[in-house]
């Protein structure tokens, strides 16, 4: 068999934590969109999952992601705002609640709130996975350290069972 004969090799599937990290800056950016232009859900959802994740493009290829979790993320979003919203605001200064937050925060907040509200992944994990994002869209702020701080606060709310006591 000669060098021609043989078939390129598999291209590498991304692994779990790969595909849930693509999952969760695609919900991010899904969750912004929706408010910046004013569209719902279904639309911006069926336009990344079509369009935007995993495929080829100009600019080379979008990284896969698990779908399943980009969608729930962004339904959760969207089902649970007003919760998640209430308990940002509880973690926030008082003079900057949600709504006066760069929108890119408000969205990340709000994906991190939709993981929190369900009790699929660990508290820890979401904060983790989320200030690293944070990481990602402002790499020269101070953003992560807010944004593990509210969370935090947040995870704590929403899930209280999931932090042991504090010590007296």
């Amino acid at each position: 068999m000669s060098a021609a004969d043989a078939s390129p090799p598999a291209a590498p599937r991304p692994d779990r934590r790969a595909l849930s990290a693509a999952a969760r800056l695609y919900a991010v950016q899904a969750l912004f969109q929706m408010e910046a232009a004013g569209q719902g859900a279904d639309r911006v959802m069926r336009e990344f999952l079509t369009y935007r994740i995993g495929v080829e493009d100009e600019g080379g290829s979008q990284p896969e992601a698990d779908e399943t979790l980009f969608s729930r993320i962004v339904d959760d979003a969207v089902i649970w705002q007003s919760k998640i919203d209430k308990a940002t605001d509880r973690g926030l200064v008082a003079k900057w609640p949600i709504d006066r937050i760069d929108p890119v925060l408000r969205a990340l907040f709000r994906a991190a709130g939709a993981e929190l509200v369900t009790p699929r992944t660990p508290p820890k994990v979401v904060i983790t996975e989320y200030v690293r994002l944070s990481q990602a869209f402002f790499p020269e702020g101070r953003e992560s350290k807010f944004v593990n701080a509210v969370l935090d606060h947040v995870a704590r709310e929403l899930r209280p069972d999931a932090f042991p006591p504090a010590a007296n």
